[in-house]
């Protein structure tokens, strides 16, 4: 006697994908680089006076272009 056994196709699940986001090392290398910035930035407001307008004005437009770049980011991950 022949005894057969349908077998039933398995289904696998699919392999999960990583969220979209960013790697916390990235962050943290971010993070670190934009603190030694700002600190030589300030200190060097501290110890040369002549240059806190020069500084002054290019972090305005640095701080009007990141903000942009920002946006621009995520709005494009959507």
């Amino acid at each position: 006697m022949s005894a057969t056994i349908e077998q039933q196709p398995q289904h696998q699940p699919a392999p999960q994908q990583p969220a979209p986001g960013t790697d916390p090392v990235v962050l943290l290398l971010v993070g670190i680089v934009a603190v030694l910035v700002l600190g030589a930035t300030g200190y060097l407001c501290v110890v040369h006076r002549a240059l806190v307008g020069p500084i002054g004005a290019v972090g305005g437009v640095a701080s009007a272009l990141a903000a942009a770049f920002g946006v621009a980011l995520a709005l494009r991950r959507r």
